[in-house]
């Protein structure tokens, strides 16, 4: 949710904290700061707003070759000036940022009161600094205070600290993300690896229970006994370019137009000789597998349904759930069945609460994820990679086409090893035409009429959204990306749905959106003209060809593809109308209220 830096090493560190939480905003916006330590105290500055008015807020650059950054996401307390990180303890000797909940603050918080600490905030992060200092009065040095503090912590954190007067960075992580950057003349750690890809693509992921001491020219790992761990090193292969936004006024618009490239990425090597290739998934990987359970939320749950609605083609008993209610809702879990998480950055709270609870149930676990070393990737017994590179704006777009190709490969694989299962009927066509949908995104992209459509809708009261089949996933994840965004009312409905209640709420004013992928499509096309008649304008979205076209007032075309990949094609107009529609409304379309990217707490 909140995004954190920290950076050590040779030179200024002010202006690469900065830096660093612009590329972090999307984790939150509400607040940002830093604090820097000189060798004459440590020095904060926070500021209520996003980093550009804490940058406006600072005559110059605090100096000093050592400090720690935050962009803050509202849990406790609104977003002011007192409530924005870094807190200290109270002499301001003490500076902490922190990414998670603290469960038992408040009882933390009455106990140090009594012993005399003051605080200023209403936030559970304040107590850290606050324990660290109680610690340091009785412990043999700042480390065992820092172990001794986070050992005290209940519920999720990865924290950052630095201390007046000593050249350290203390970090330690627990069920929220926290990253080491390695460079030759600095370290780094943030939550998320955009936050310092300009400098350096050699990477540790930090795993819970880990604590980090960072000198400016060293680094030591140990757990909170204080024994040494080692953690490998890995390379990130995303370039520093893919976290800008180049040439595009929103990181949005980029990453839509960069779907075809991110898509020949999702597709290169997995389809080799007619068939579904996964290299980390050995033959007979799923031949044990009776049940699959997808969980996931948001953006993620709609690729999962997208996956799920395939692997139900293939006669496989299959469950799509949605992360935070899966320990109350997923029925029956053993050793045959399996459990997909879908989480773009494979830290999503709920998703991996959904993943442990299966696999202490006994199941298989995979993780389908953007992240090499998440705590996804790395909890689940297996892990597949949706190659989309970094995405830096809060409405997913490119992940989701990522997530969903990846999704529809790997239910083929998953048929191919099940017994009894039977893949789809045409499966060489639909993998052959697979190669094309990068080109055929392109095409989309050039010929879209998305705009003009926005601005002639804009007046309207609600937007509804229908689809059937693999089209009812897309016309969720069309109204979920167009309200996250414009912040005008959107809904999202299986089109046999629409009479059963939301037909009430259809007016002359409320245009009916109806993706089609030219399969399965005589319900949506059924319902449109019930709307129609009520007045509503009816956007057919879909291949020319479709009979829903005939009856529309206006639609937005896609190439010609297989049915499986159209309602994909028809994803991406709805993103342009989404972006261009909160564009003529002049909403942050990057930054939306209320929202952020990464969601990890509960």
């Amino acid at each position: 949710m909140c995004g954190i830096i920290a950076r050590i090493g040779q030179g200024e560190a002010a202006e690469t904290l900065l830096s660093g939480l612009e590329n972090l905003e999307y984790r939150g916006y509400d607040s940002a700061g830093i604090a820097v330590q000189n060798g004459s105290g440590v020095k904060v500055h926070k500021t209520s707003g996003e980093v550009a008015d804490l940058k406006s807020s600072l005559d110059a650059h605090p100096h000093g070759n050592m400090g720690i950054g935050h962009t803050r996401w509202s849990t406790h307390g609104p977003p002011t000036d007192e409530n924005a990180h870094p807190h200290t303890d109270t002499a301001g000797d003490v500076a902490v940022v922190h990414n998670g909940v603290i469960d038992n603050y408040d009882e933390l918080r009455a106990e140090l009161g009594e012993k005399g600490h003051e605080f200023e905030s209403d936030t559970d992060t304040e107590v850290i600094p606050h324990l660290i200092d109680e610690y340091l009065k009785t412990a043999d040095d700042t480390e065992e205070a820092v172990r001794r503090a986070v050992d005290t912590l209940e519920g999720s954190y990865a924290i950052a600290a630095i201390v007046d007067g000593e050249e350290r960075v203390y970090a330690a992580r627990k069920g929220s993300p926290l990253v080491l950057g390695l460079d030759e003349a600095e370290w780094y750690l943030a939550s998320d690896v955009p936050a310092f890809l300009d400098h350096t693509d050699e990477v540790i992921y930090l795993e819970d229970g880990d604590l980090v001491v960072l000198e400016p020219d060293s680094y030591r790992i140990t757990d909170l006994e204080g024994i040494p761990v080692e953690r490998s090193v890995d390379t990130v292969d995303w370039d520093p370019e893919d976290a800008g936004k180049g040439e595009y006024d929103h990181y949005m618009l980029k990453e839509i137009h960069t779907q075809p490239t991110a898509l020949s990425n999702t597709i290169e090597g997995r389809v080799e000789n007619g068939d579904v290739a996964f290299e980390a998934l050995s033959p007979g990987t799923f031949e044990a597998v009776e049940t699959v359970q997808f969980v996931a939320c948001g953006t993620s749950y709609h690729a999962a349904m997208y996956g799920g609605q395939l692997l139900r083609a293939a006669d496989v008993r299959t469950e799509v759930l949605r992360a935070s209610e899966y320990e109350s809702m997923s029925g029956p879990v053993d050793e045959e069945t399996l459990v997909v998480a879908v989480t773009q950055s494979g830290e999503t709270a709920d998703t991996l609460d959904a993943l442990r609870i299966g696999a202490d149930r006994g199941a298989r676990t995979l993780a389908v994820t953007n992240v090499v070393g998440s705590t996804a990737a790395r909890e689940a017994d297996d892990a597949v990679y949706i190659r989309a590179g970094p995405e830096v704006g809060v409405a997913a777009t490119k992940t989701y086409s990522s997530q969903a190709v990846t999704l529809a490969l790997l239910t083929q694989r998953i048929a191919g090893d099940v017994p009894d299962a039977t893949p789809v009927e045409d499966r060489s066509a639909m993998l052959e035409t697979l190669a094309d949908l990068p080109q055929h995104v392109e095409t989309v992209l050039e010929t879209s009429e998305a705009e003009t459509l926005a601005r002639e809708t804009l007046d309207s009261e609600s937007y509804f959204f229908i689809g059937n089949g693999l089209g009812h996933s897309v016309a969720l994840e069309g109204a979920l990306k167009f309200k996250e965004i414009t912040y005008e009312h959107a809904e999202g409905f299986a089109s046999g749905q629409l009479k059963h209640g939301p037909l009430a709420l259809v007016t002359e004013a409320s245009p009916v959106i109806a993706v089609s992928t030219g399969d399965d499509d005589d319900k949506t096309k059924t319902n449109a003209i019930e709307a129609q008649s009520r007045g509503a304008p009816i956007v057919a979205v879909g291949p020319d060809d479709n009979s829903l076209v005939d009856v529309a007032d206006v639609h937005l075309s896609i190439p010609e593809t297989h049915p499986v990949w159209a309602g994909l094609l028809a994803n991406v107009q709805l993103q342009l109308l989404s972006y261009h529609a909160a564009n003529l409304l002049d909403r942050p379309i990057d930054k939306p209220r209320n929202l952020a990217k990464s969601v990890t707490v509960e």
